[in-house]
C-alpha cells in the first residue's frame, strides 16, 4: 500500500464561515463534532496559519473505549481563510497532504464540505494496512464527521434563531 487517495464530501446547512470556524475550532481542541473518532490539539502556532501544528488521534475504538490509538501530526501548509485549509501530515501514522476545501452553496446559506486525505501509512499503521480497511474507515469516520457537524450547527441555528437560516 502506498498511500490513499481519497475525496470525502458532504453538504452542511451553514454558511461557509461558520463551518470554517468549526472546523478550526476542532483543530484547535474542540472535540465537538470529529469525536468519538478522532480529537485534535494544537501543538504549535495556530491551525488556521502556515507553518501551525496540530496533534491529532484516531480513537479506533471511539474516545473512551480502549483499542489502539493512532497519532499522527500535520503542519498547515496554505490557507484561504474560509474557502480552504490543507496540510502536510509530518510526524506519526500518516505522511503526505490533505486539504479541505469549503464550497458555498444555495447563494451562501449551505456549505459542501470536501476532504482530500493523500496520506500514507507510516509505521504501526502500515502494519494494520495490511489486514484493515483503512481508506473505508477513514471514509466512514468523515462522513460521521461530517454529519455531526451538520446536526451540530443545526442546533446552534435553532437555538439562535428558532428555525434554519435560509
Amino acid at each position: 500500500m502506498n498511500g490513499y487517495d481519497i475525496i470525502d464530501e458532504a453538504v452542511v446547512d451553514a454558511p461557509a464561515d461558520v463551518v470554517w470556524d468549526a472546523l478550526i475550532a476542532e483543530f484547535r481542541g474542540a472535540a465537538q463534532w470529529w469525536v468519538p473518532a478522532n480529537t485534535f490539539e494544537t501543538v504549535s502556532g495556530a491551525p488556521d496559519e502556515i507553518g501551525g501544528r496540530v496533534a491529532g488521534i484516531v480513537h479506533t475504538k471511539g474516545v473512551g473505549n480502549g483499542g489502539p490509538k493512532l497519532r499522527f501530526t500535520a503542519r498547515t501548509t496554505s490557507v484561504e481563510p474560509g474557502r480552504r485549509l490543507t496540510v502536510e501530515y509530518v510526524d506519526g501514522v500518516f505522511r503526505g497532504p490533505a486539504s479541505f476545501t469549503l464550497e458555498p452553496l444555495d447563494g451562501g446559506h449551505r456549505t459542501r464540505i470536501s476532504m482530500h486525505f493523500q496520506g500514507r501509512p507510516n509505521g504501526k499503521l502500515k502494519l494494520l494496512a495490511k489486514v484493515a480497511d483503512i481508506g473505508a474507515e477513514h471514509s466512514k469516520a468523515a462522513q460521521a464527521a461530517f454529519a455531526a457537524l451538520d446536526a451540530k450547527l443545526a442546533g446552534a441555528r435553532t437555538r439562535v434563531g428558532g428555525g434554519s437560516a435560509r
